[in-house]
């Protein structure tokens, strides 16, 4: 058996938060004197580090900032999220996800976390969740340089691993995580919280609906095709 690991996403995987990031992107956008658009936060934002996605929305404004003040901007996306989420008592999390957890640990994988949000983000997150101690390692949008979908966060989640891309396999919603762990050879499971599943179909090795759904012996079977 050859897969040992599944890379998760986090933001629309793990925690439904759609709704609060855009809040917080309308707050900073405006903030700069600026026009925010709802579909901007797809477009451009959605699956990226905040500071790919940051500086895709104000360069849609035709607004180019420095990297000190773009380090700001993204401190203050932190502050105004991470404010967000302690006012809320109930996480919007998906259902029956730590009972999958569960169910993969049982067939002795590890499982990681390949993200762009911020290391405090997740890790405050996953501990609200009660489920950190599930995922070995977090490769958050601050201990990379290219963002989503460029592979750099999937293959350096392999070299912690110690694993060969053709051992993991990636779970995301998005467009660009779904690029980025393909540039990776990584098989992908396109999961369809955000976007309908014949749509992912078309990108992704996979697509399910519900976690639930996940053919693990599908996927090993695949993956000794791939050695062959």
């Amino acid at each position: 058996m050859s897969l040992l690991a599944v890379l998760f996403d986090f933001n629309s995987l793990i925690i439904n938060d759609e709704a609060i990031i855009q809040k917080v992107l309308a707050e900073i956008v405006l903030a700069e004197n600026l026009r925010y658009e709802p579909k901007d936060y797809r477009q451009l934002y959605l699956g990226r580090s905040d500071r790919d996605g940051l500086t895709k929305i104000l360069a849609a404004r035709d607004r180019v900032v420095t990297p000190d003040y773009l380090t700001k901007l993204i401190q203050r996306k932190n502050e105004l999220y991470l404010n967000y989420l302690n006012q809320t008592e109930d996480l919007a999390i998906y259902p029956n996800f730590q009972e999958f957890l569960t169910s993969l640990q049982a067939k002795n994988l590890r499982l990681g976390i390949v993200t762009g949000a911020l290391m405090s983000e997740v890790t405050s997150i996953l501990a609200k969740m009660g489920i950190a101690s599930y995922f070995e390692i977090i490769i958050s949008g601050d201990l990379i340089e290219k963002s989503k979908p460029e592979s750099e966060g999937h293959l350096l989640a392999c070299e912690k691993l110690g694993l060969t891309p053709s051992q993991c396999l990636a779970i995301e919603t998005t467009f660009v995580g779904i690029e980025a762990a393909k540039k990776a050879k990584i098989q992908v499971v396109g999961l369809a919280n955000l976007y309908p599943v014949h749509i992912l179909q078309r990108r992704a090795n996979w697509a399910i609906d519900y976690l639930v759904e996940l053919e693990l012996d599908r996927v090993f079977a695949r993956q000794n095709l791939l050695e062959c």
